[in-house]
């Protein structure tokens, strides 16, 4: 199994861990809707340079719309075209929630979906719905591939995140999800800026998980796998059977070239994780460590 795999059921465990505890929030099939090659407009008043590519709401529709199919197509411009005759916010609100749900449901597209999820979140303006769509674009945007596409979505989900801080501003999570924008969404010239954002959430409460986990995801990035393994060891000291955790330490002592104890961790997973074939993968990992 090539590495890049084992970061991808890391992912995926992180993702079943998080239907669980709140529902499916994602597409079941997520469609990859733009490429390297592709060049889009954006409007989100930054200048990104002539060699960048640039995405946009309106660059991610007119993709999305290319997948869709005839009836598809119908269903979702009598939605569009509704927005516009919906002259109060209720009305609007409803509509959003259909493009939603439509996005979601029908086409299985993550993005559209998000952004009307977002859109119907700003109308509402609830702390509940606006961190709820912030982590829509937060958690996805970890695992995309495209840099422009993932600032884009940092870049949303930081918007969410400050509106839900203004309604309540001693929302740890919301803290820590600012911070975090910062730090996956390439939207600062220093991952400093959303690094300090977490740890002013831990300063304050050194067993906050979520903002521990972000911390450790950041010594990653910047290629301190010590300091991620002493992070992930206080996060196991509170929760010892964090999954993530867990294959995140296994996946620091691989970096390191500590084969044993990546082992030991890669081992220790395995009665924690259910499907079968994750469980074939790490252990298929395990044996060529062994190697």
């Amino acid at each position: 199994m090539k590495k890049p795999q084992l970061i991808t059921i890391i992912a995926a465990l992180v993702l079943v861990a998080a239907i669980y505890a709140f529902g499916r929030t994602v597409p079941a099939q997520k469609k990859i809707i733009a490429s390297e090659n592709q060049q889009h407009s954006v409007d989100d008043g930054h200048d990104h340079g002539s060699e960048q590519l640039a995405v946009s709401i309106d660059s991610i529709l007119v993709i999305a719309k290319k997948q869709l199919n005839p009836e598809q197509v119908v269903r979702l411009n009598t939605l569009e075209n509704s927005i516009t005759r919906g002259d109060i916010s209720s009305q609007q609100l409803k509509v959003y929630h259909q493009l939603s749900h439509f996005w979601k449901d029908s086409a299985r597209i993550f993005e559209p979906y998000a952004w009307y999820e977002a859109e119907a979140a700003r109308l509402e303006n609830s702390e509940k719905s606006l961190t709820f769509a912030a982590r829509l674009f937060l958690d996805n945007l970890q695992n995309d591939e495209l840099e422009q596409r993932r600032r884009w979505k940092a870049l949303q989900a930081k918007d969410l995140f400050e509106r839900s801080l203004k309604i309540s501003p001693d929302n740890d999570s919301a803290k820590v999800g600012l911070g975090a924008c910062f730090l996956f969404g390439n939207i600062s010239p220093t991952p400093m800026e959303g690094i300090s954002k977490i740890m002013e959430v831990v300063k304050k409460d050194s067993t906050n998980i979520y903002a521990q986990m972000m911390l450790v995801k950041g010594s990653m990035i910047s290629g301190q796998y010590d300091k991620a393994i002493s992070r992930l060891q206080t996060v196991l000291g509170l929760q010892s059977d964090n999954i993530e955790a867990i294959l995140l330490m296994a996946d620091m002592y691989e970096r390191k070239g500590e084969k044993a104890n990546a082992i030991s961790w890669y081992q220790k997973s395995l009665s924690f994780i259910k499907p079968a074939d994750i469980k074939a993968a790490i252990s298929e990992r395990i044996e060529e460590l062994k190697k």
